[in-house]
């Protein structure tokens, strides 16, 4: 078997719309830089992602120098949206995930753009301090540990061969014509290369080049895996093909958790060493 290597990189600005694969990213104790730092919120406040409107999926977000954004989606003009000012910008206490975070409102034309797109009141918000806004959840963390916008943690990563194995089950399975997917069902920050199939479920700590990172756990998938990122189609897999193969306790998973250990640069090609 051939030596672990970082095969892509992918980020995406604003949670829950498409990013980008770049070649090269810092990483900050939070995560990637400039990942997850946008966010859609609907009118009582609360994170918009695919799980109740898949047709995100249709749309993309291009990160800006300075942190902005270029927003795309079907039947939709693109818009720049830069960062707002959090001196002058106004201010909106959202909720991620039962996390309650002060955020900083984008200009007005972002939440028209949105709103539009989705056709129900959205606004879109900016995270100005991810060094303080979101702690990690304790279990998990060492104090003093935050994240972005992330469902849960700074970084996710996953294995090339591990999505092989899955596909060779869906094949076998009662929705064979779903398949193969593709990875961006499992929308990673890093994948992986050059691994036997499932090897992350033993890993406690990895570098990834010069980074390295501490293993927090499996990530447990949800019905957004089941989401078509072209036409935003949903189907049942991966989801019925996890239930039966991939269950840990009351979790369907697919991918792990990272937490950097210190900053530093990512690049495509970085070997991948196990520490623990």
């Amino acid at each position: 078997m051939s030596r672990p290597v970082l095969s892509s990189i992918h980020v995406y600005p604003l949670k829950a719309v498409g990013g980008h694969a770049p070649g090269e990213v810092s990483v900050e104790p939070w995560g990637i830089s400039g990942d997850r730092r946008w966010v859609l919120v609907d009118a009582a406040h609360k994170a918009v992602t695919q799980r109740t409107r898949p047709r995100l999926a249709q749309a993309a977000a291009e990160p800006l120098p300075g942190g902005g954004v270029r927003l795309s989606a079907p039947g939709r003009e693109p818009l720049t949206v830069e960062v707002p000012d959090p001196a002058t910008a106004a201010t909106s206490t959202i909720e991620v995930w039962k996390d309650k975070v002060e955020a900083v409102l984008a200009a007005p034309a972002a939440h028209a753009w949105w709103s539009a797109f989705l056709d129900t009141d959205i606004r879109m918000l900016h995270l100005d301090a991810p060094a303080t806004a979101r702690p990690l959840a304790a279990e998990y963390a060492v104090p003093g540990e935050t994240v972005s916008f992330a469902d849960a943690f700074p970084l996710l990563v996953t294995t090339l061969s591990s999505l092989d194995a899955l596909n060779s089950l869906i094949a076998q399975g009662d929705h064979a014509d779903e398949g193969p997917l593709p990875m961006n069902r499992f929308r990673p920050n890093v994948v992986v290369s050059g691994t036997a199939p499932w090897a992350e479920d033993d890993w406690s700590r990895i570098a990834i080049g010069e980074v390295s990172f501490r293993v927090t756990k499996k990530c447990g998938r949800c019905v957004v895996t089941t989401t078509d990122q072209v036409t935003a189609e949903r189907g049942k897999e991966p989801l019925r093909t996890l239930a039966r193969h991939r269950r840990f306790g009351d979790q369907l998973c697919f991918g792990t958790n990272l937490v950097p250990e210190a900053p530093g640069t990512l690049r495509v090609g970085d070997p991948v060493t196990l520490l623990e």
